[in-house]
């Protein structure tokens, strides 16, 4: 459960920067209560369960190269790129780093899973 829940937030953190290069080449602002809020809704809901998976996680199995300090982290990021996404004025050099930090902790998390068998 806890990979396949990652794995769909590392697909959509992968969306999001697609989305966000689409937004600034159709050059438009996007009606927030109809594309933002539902879908930042979704998304956030999914991201409690996963920050509560990992975090129980973390606590059983003590993995070497995850921490929940990395996982907080992802949380913060993810609830910041998911809205802003939606917006082309959003600067694009730490947007994009803070996605590539947070794809590489679900890569490190899915590999430190699948090692501990679970």
């Amino acid at each position: 459960m806890l990979v396949q829940l990652t794995k769909e937030l590392k697909t959509e953190a992968i969306a999001s920067q697609l989305r966000h290069e689409r937004m600034r080449e159709e050059d438009r602002s996007p009606d927030f209560f109809v594309e933002v809020k539902p879908h930042v809704d979704h998304w956030h809901t999914m991201l409690a369960e996963w920050e509560e998976q990992t975090s129980q996680f973390i606590h059983k199995f003590r993995p070497k190269h995850i921490r929940k300090e990395q996982i907080d982290a992802v949380v913060d990021g993810f609830k910041q790129y998911i809205v802003q996404s939606f917006y082309k004025e959003t600067g694009k050099k730490r947007f994009v780093l803070t996605i590539q930090a947070s794809i590489y902790t679900f890569d490190t998390l899915i590999r430190a899973i699948e090692e501990e068998g679970s």
